[in-house]
């Protein structure tokens, strides 16, 4: 009987020293309170794991130790919670101002003493970063291949990473498409192109952003070994939502072509762009950007740069992908067509940092 009685002690003892709260059916839950968003409490329970219930359902309260209590005016309030399951409302026992007495409606966020150490570390990582804090992008993969009278493969590699923070914004990016056939009886490349860049951006205030950026590319085809373009200018942020985002930007750029031919130009443009990314679901967005660069130094002449990607999310860090890349030259070198355009699509493995 002495043990027994020994594990029936021991287990009042921990249902004592630990948090509760009461559900609209009557069912009660012991635990440690984690956090709550206005929506969703969770709590961690040692028979059941980590729980969640919506925070409507809940109609009772009470913490065995100090709470995080954010509330909708702004003010957050610390100390051991108990919630009337009368009048709904909350009394929180904090040490400077003894009980403060609030409304469940009033209620902002709940968090534990580790779940708001946590908060605060994220916020002062957004505030002071690291060069190699908050990066987040994407690498794309796609192959196709045939065997038989004629074979053929093609290869497609692309890739994006962006550091965002509340001041300024650096993006990465590369993609190239290489394709070969040997329906002729020998090895021929039938596509052989590359392209890529470094972006930067610094908000002026919330609509205006001034921005510098290097464009690198290649396309055997259009017999270009390099196209360096530096470019610089101002942006605005017309449409800034959760699901829209949509950005205008003008400015100038330097065009440096080197071309297999011999030809070597060089030349001022203005830039003139767009970016727009749309979010139609929780699986699925769309990005695309274009970006028109008038010639000033050969009057009539000018470039276009037009890509866009629509994305499906299979997982949470894996989604499939369909990229149009576009670029039209107004003087191509004799022989070459204006109009260069790549079709991708394949696998998306995302990350962030």
């Amino acid at each position: 009987m002495l043990k027994p009685t020994l594990y029936m002690l021991a287990l009042a003892v921990q249902i004592a020293f630990a948090d509760q709260i009461t559900l609209k059916n009557g069912d009660r839950l012991s635990g440690a309170i984690l956090k709550n968003d206005g929506k969703v409490l969770t709590m961690k329970s040692e028979l059941a794991g980590v729980v969640t219930v919506p925070w409507e359902a809940v109609t009772g309260l009470s913490s065995s130790g100090p709470l995080h209590i954010g509330l909708k005016d702004g003010q957050t309030v610390v100390g051991a919670v108990t919630m009337s399951t009368e009048d709904g409302r909350l009394a929180i026992a904090t040490r400077e101002t003894g009980s403060v007495s609030v409304t469940k409606e009033s209620v902002q966020f709940i968090r534990s003493n580790e779940e708001q150490a946590a908060y605060d570390a994220e916020i002062d990582r957004y505030r002071n970063p690291r060069l190699i804090d908050l990066w987040a992008g994407f690498l794309d993969a796609g192959f196709a291949t045939s065997q038989g009278n004629s074979k053929t493969a093609s290869l497609t590699l692309g890739g994006s990473a962006n550091r965002v923070t509340s001041r300024d914004k650096i993006t990465v990016y590369y993609t190239s498409l290489y394709a070969s056939s040997n329906a002729s009886g020998r090895n021929i490349t039938t596509a052989n192109a590359k392209r890529g860049g470094l972006s930067y951006s610094l908000n002026l205030d919330t609509k205006w952003f001034a921005f510098g950026s290097v464009d690198l590319e290649s396309d055997q085809f259009q017999n270009l070994d390099l196209r360096f373009v530096p470019a610089g200018g101002l942006g605005n942020h017309i449409i800034r939502t959760e699901k829209t985002i949509l950005d205008l930007q003008g400015g100038a750029a330097a065009n440096r072509e080197f071309f297999s031919t011999g030809l070597n130009r060089t030349s001022a443009e203005i830039l003139l762009g767009q970016e727009l990314v749309r979010k139609f679901s929780a699986t699925t967005s769309l990005q695309q950007k274009l970006v028109f660069y008038p010639n000033v130094t050969d009057g009539g002449n000018y470039r276009i740069n037009f890509d866009m990607s629509a994305v499906t999310a299979v997982r949470k860090w894996l989604s499939w992908q369909l990229t149009a890349s576009n670029r039209f030259l107004s003087n191509p070198v004799t022989g070459r067509k204006k109009n260069d355009i790549l079709f991708t699509t394949g696998l998306r493995i995302t990350f962030a940092k």
